[in-house]
């Protein structure tokens, strides 16, 4: 062989060999000749790899569209999600603040105390029949008193050493500093009254000094609801669930009841929360019931049953703010804060006490009979917290 039939015959066994298809004696035999031969390409089409890729294709030869991934899927739908989620607590923030009765305003309150450590809320039950009618009164035994009076008070305190509830008699005799009647605008020197007695002449203002007054506590956060906003909170939540140790029957507030546990609507709580004949201590035993109660309402009010549920809620929420009245200065956030701390104190996060008592049965020379606090231990209470320590003494609430 000469060389040239050498070197060629030596290049074509060192080329990689063609595919089947693509052979001249495959093409000879087929009555064809290929006119090209195609190299693999990357990412090749659907004929063996060779050719162009292939755009695949439904009807008409068109584009396929991708498929998503089962990933893609679940990332897009969380992100719903959390949009949708988002909205709904804005718009729902905005509603509920919008319904907030901003009317109480503790800068027109004279002579404060320095602000201590912790927060105070000043948490009062009026007897307001506000959105009563006459029926509704007669129903609910509560009369049709002119005027208003307080019918609790209580100090929430929350801080670093837990949260304590401590309950003001509204008997308690004590010092009504200098004020200014909000409707002769007269000034009134100080006297000695019964504590509701200030609220009475004066409103939540003058309610308030009087009680930073006497106790040297900072109030930071006003809220008070009538007897309406009471009954009509508890029947959006359901009812509440109390468990008592003896039956109760209380012609005055209408309260009948059985002992053990049973679930109370709204008028029955409220005759329960107002009874005191059948209490050997009277009003300090109502205010046992009473913190008791407030404790049990928002420990349910705050259980998963009522917060996942969207038509429970919304209610509960709604006929809360609708007659709960604030100071101008309390936020959401407060409001929430305040709720949770009343719910701690059920929770075993905090402890419910009365001031401490010297005489509950004190024969004042004008007021009647009213209730005397034991005021050594109070001070000592009262600073304690004004300053946010571990409390020591006070009266004990059941």
């Amino acid at each position: 062989m000469n060389g040239w039939s050498d070197d060629t015959e030596q290049r074509r066994l060192s080329e990689p060999p063609l595919p089947p298809e693509l052979s001249p004696r495959r093409a000879a035999a087929t009555g064809g000749v290929p006119s090209q031969v195609r190299r693999p390409q990357p990412g090749g089409g659907s004929q063996g790899g060779y050719g162009p890729p292939s755009t695949g294709g439904g009807p008409g030869g068109g584009a396929r569209r991708p498929r998503w991934s089962t990933r893609k899927k679940i990332g897009y739908t969380a992100l719903g999600l959390v949009v949708v989620l988002l909205v709904v607590s804005v718009s729902t923030y905005f509603w509920a603040d919008s319904k907030v009765r901003r009317e109480v305003d503790l800068s027109k309150v004279e002579d404060r105390p320095a602000t201590g450590k912790g927060t105070n809320y000043l948490i009062v039950g009026s007897d307001s029949r506000e959105g009563l009618t006459k029926q509704d009164e007669k129903n609910l035994h509560t009369g049709a008193a002119e005027g208003q009076r307080t019918d609790s008070m209580m100090i929430l305190h929350t801080g670093s050493n837990g949260t304590t509830m401590l309950s003001l008699p509204r008997d308690s005799y004590v010092t009504i500093p200098a004020f200014t009647g909000q409707q002769s605008h007269k000034r009134y020197a100080a006297s000695t009254h019964k504590l509701n007695r200030a609220y009475a002449d004066g409103g939540p203002e003058l309610l308030t000094r009087t009680i930073e007054y006497n106790t040297g506590i900072h109030i930071d956060h006003y809220a008070e609801i009538g007897f309406a906003g009471f009954v009509n909170l508890v029947n959006a939540l359901g009812g509440v669930n109390m468990c008592l140790d003896k039956a109760v029957h209380d012609k005055a507030s209408g309260a009948d009841f059985k002992a053990g546990c049973q679930k109370l609507n709204g008028q029955q709580s409220l005759a329960f929360v107002r009874q005191r004949h059948q209490e050997a201590d009277q009003d300090l035993g109502r205010m046992r019931n009473q913190q008791k109660f407030l404790s049990t309402l928002a420990h349910q009010a705050a259980s998963p049953s009522t917060v996942l549920n969207p038509f429970k809620l919304y209610p509960v929420i709604g006929s809360g703010l609708d007659t709960l009245i604030v100071d101008k200065k309390m936020s959401l956030w407060d409001l929430t804060s305040m709720f949770w701390a009343m719910k701690g104190v059920t929770g075993g996060g905090g402890h419910s006490i009365t001031v401490p008592i010297a005489n509950s049965n004190y024969m004042t020379p004008n007021d009647g009979d009213a209730v005397k606090w034991d005021m050594t231990k109070a001070k000592t209470l009262f600073g304690e917290l004004q300053n946010d320590d571990k409390v020591t003494v006070g009266g004990s609430a059941g």
